[in-house]
């Protein structure tokens, strides 16, 4: 993917992941240490610019909630991933709709992982990992404390450069 949807967290939340980060990489882990603690909303190989402005009016109009992010666990995709899952409620998920509601149709080659029905709202811990890895993640860091997350920012992640385009 080119283009991805983040939320980034406020100082305090990130903060707290990062402490998590330092314990997986203590214990061996490949833990994503240079980059900011997020959660993914939307990817795509390209998002336009006028979607873009969209997006950002639409943001501006709701209310960001405040994420819980407290289920440690794993899935694997290309690679198997330790995450820290975020409570899916009422206000999260209408977010998601909400975003995915103006991405319908003007995106291309949009990512199934994060449309409305399969999306697992997570914070990524350690990526890439193997099965032993995994089992010591969940050993340094059970039992995780809940991290409550105010969104400090919400912008569009170019992969490719890292450059982003911040809309909230």
């Amino acid at each position: 993917m080119a283009d991805v949807l983040r939320v980034f967290f406020d100082g305090e939340a990130e903060v707290a992941v990062r402490g998590l980060w330092r314990k997986l990489a203590k214990a061996g882990l490949p833990a994503p240490a240079d980059k900011r603690p997020q959660l993914t909303l939307a990817a795509a190989s390209a998002i336009p610019q006028k979607t873009r402005d969209e997006l950002r009016s639409e943001l501006e109009m709701l209310a960001m909630p405040s994420l819980w992010l407290r289920t440690l666990g794993t899935f694997t995709s290309t690679e198997s991933v330790l995450m820290l899952g975020a409570v899916v409620d009422g206000e999260l998920l209408a977010v998601h709709s909400a975003v995915h509601d103006v991405l319908a149709g003007k995106v291309k080659n949009p990512s199934a992982y994060y449309l409305p029905g399969s999306w697992l709202p997570h914070c990524v811990l350690a990526q890439g990992c193997s099965d032993a890895e995994i089992v010591t993640g969940f050993t340094a860091l059970h039992p995780v404390e809940p991290i409550r997350a105010d969104v400090a920012e919400v912008g569009i992640v170019d992969t490719r450069t890292g450059a982003v385009d911040v809309l909230l």
